[in-house]
């Protein structure tokens, strides 16, 4: 992988995580709405039984965000509501 490669895949892991965190920190029924309507995203609607299952031009863009949605969704769920509990650093975590 390309150092530039490399530094985009840091930058969107930092993005991930912080996104993450913050979410973490929303109170419980705030938190659970923006999860349901990130679960509403996860599955892009393209008309196929098996959505992105047939590749077709210009799929990549939606697909990639329709995988962020959904780890940024289970990074966010996985984490303790509780900041206090959430004080290590994580910088080495996916």
């Amino acid at each position: 992988m390309t150092d530039q490669l490399l530094g985009l895949e840091g930058r969107l892991l930092a993005h991930r995580r912080l996104l993450a965190r913050l979410m973490a920190l929303l109170p419980q029924d705030q938190r659970r709405g923006l999860l349901d309507w990130m679960d509403g995203r996860e599955v892009m609607f393209d008309g196929q039984e098996d959505p992105g299952a047939v590749p077709a031009e210009g799929l990549a863009l939606s697909l990639g965000m329709s995988d962020e949605f959904r780890i940024i969704a289970e990074m966010a769920a996985a984490l303790p509501q509780d900041p206090a509990a959430a004080n290590g650093d994580d910088a080495r975590a996916p």
